[in-house]
């Protein structure tokens, strides 16, 4: 068994992943800038007492971040809490894929480690929408070269924004409406922000068939997808542990080595 961490810029998850990368048990904690080594321990062990979750006979970390000023302090928990140095996804670290944009060192690890476990489990060209803090579409031939990304306003953003920056519109829950044509305030931003993203998602699918000149797989993951995806017109795979699963994928290339 391993453990998997992805720091995000809304939330930390820990996934246990057994050796058929099958995720055991998994938990958020939300990503607070100034969380300490200590309280991120302490959050990490009261969830695990909760669910009678341990980390006996764990035999790797793993760790992939977008937020730099959390990686240390993740980093150093895990492995106080484990006994166990954690690999940090980085340069130098064997991926299986070849970054083929202008500035590879400057593309986020989360795209790269999405991108590894969708060339693992699905045939290329592939589509890959990971719907966060901020929606992003990455492309990846069916050679294993990732050739770009595309990125856009999360669900939230959007959602804050509407909210935050007109005097009328509420804040809403984000659950599907009754009506796709509005009757009210409420229904017509929830009817919004899931059709409009799911018709997004459709249009996007179309425009980058056409550029790559060939069908594609579609995954979606992350924290939206799962209101979204069953909205598209198009056929899209839900892959909710897509990031882990990468995570896992990667420990098992460079822990051989180290």
């Amino acid at each position: 068994m391993i453990a998997a961490v992805d720091i995000g810029n809304s939330n930390i998850v820990i996934g246990l992943m057994d050796n058929e990368r099958k995720v055991q048990f998994s938990v958020r904690i939300r990503s607070d800038k100034q969380k300490t080594k200590e309280e991120f321990m302490i959050e990490l062990k009261n969830l695990m007492d909760i669910y009678q979750v341990s980390f006996e006979g764990l035999q790797g970390v793993i760790i992939s971040s977008v937020v730099p000023g959390l990686t240390d302090v993740v980093r150093k928990g895990m492995e106080q809490m484990t006994g166990i140095s954690p690999f940090v996804v980085g340069q130098g670290m064997k991926t299986g894929i070849r970054i083929a944009t202008d500035h590879p060192a400057s593309l986020g690890v989360d795209l790269v480690v999405d991108a590894v476990a969708a060339s693992e489990e699905y045939e290329g060209p592939l589509i890959i929408f990971d719907m966060g803090t901020a929606t992003t579409c990455s492309i990846v031939d069916e050679k294993r070269s990732y050739l770009g990304t595309l990125i856009m306003p999360g669900i939230k953003i959007s959602q804050d924004a509407l909210t935050e920056r007109t005097s009328q519109l509420p804040y809403i829950r984000f659950e599907k409406p009754k009506h796709i044509i509005g009757k009210n305030t409420i229904e017509s931003m929830q009817s919004g922000l899931i059709y409009g993203n799911a018709s997004m998602m459709d249009g996007l699918i179309d425009i980058l068939k056409e550029e790559l000149g060939k069908d594609a797989t579609v995954l979606a993951t992350g924290g939206t997808a799962g209101m979204i995806v069953p909205h598209c017109r198009h056929d899209i795979v839900y892959e909710p542990d897509l990031l882990l699963k990468g995570l896992w994928y990667i420990y098992q290339k460079n822990a051989k080595e180290s």
